[in-house]
């Protein structure tokens, strides 16, 4: 049995497909949604057994980073410590194509820091996202969903095949081709490109 999916429109997101979602999530659903990216794997941060759900889907290491997606770079300061340097640095570039390393703040459950209580944060240039976050009322995980080769998959009906019932929702932006996001390590004085994906990185290395 495939995955439930649900047709929304990227410009302008059906609220009422939006709040099915936003249910399914609250109750401690994993969810298939559309970024300004790819396609992102996600549940609540607060839900311990969605996020245990989520590493099982992915097949992930239990040490491996999982990041999340705020509302918006305010929303980011309850979740992180932000110093003048990193504040400058996103409000030049979110919302955007970027994946931010902050310091973890106490806010955030210690299942989504790694080693160093830094944690992994989107804004993304995309209103299903961000309406799903704002409608929520905190933020979803945000992991890449891959195949079996462990290419990046960009189609939701393959991504339903790909899943089966493992999900339980596909909010389906029609398909989504392009690259992960750029990560940059904000946790120092300076900016740390750590992974070069979509967005252009040239102003860290300028800093």
């Amino acid at each position: 049995m495939n995955a439930r999916i649900l047709k929304i429109f990227p410009e302008n997101p059906q609220l009422r497909v939006i709040r099915q979602a936003v249910d399914i999530v609250r109750n401690g659903g994993v969810i298939a949604y559309p970024t300004d990216t790819i396609y992102g794997l996600g549940c609540s941060i607060f839900d311990k057994n969605a996020i245990e759900r989520v590493y099982q889907i992915r097949h992930l290491d239990p040490s491996k980073l999982l990041s999340f997606i705020c509302y918006d770079l305010s929303d980011i300061s309850t979740y992180a410590r932000v110093s003048n340097f990193a504040y400058r640095a996103m409000k030049h570039h979110l919302p955007g194509p970027y994946t931010f390393v902050l310091p973890a703040a106490r806010e955030v459950p210690k299942r989504l820091w790694n080693k160093r209580r830094a944690v992994g944060i989107r804004v993304p240039d995309n209103e299903i996202t961000r309406l799903l976050v704002k409608e929520i009322g905190s933020p979803i995980v945000s992991t890449s969903i891959k195949d079996d080769d462990g290419y990046i998959m960009s189609d939701p009906h393959a991504i339903a095949e790909r899943l089966g019932s493992k999900v339980d929702l596909i909010l389906d932006a029609g398909p989504l081709v392009g690259n992960p996001s750029s990560i940059v390590d904000l946790t120092g004085d300076e900016a740390r490109v750590l992974r070069e994906g979509a967005g252009d990185v040239a102003w860290f290395a300028a800093e």
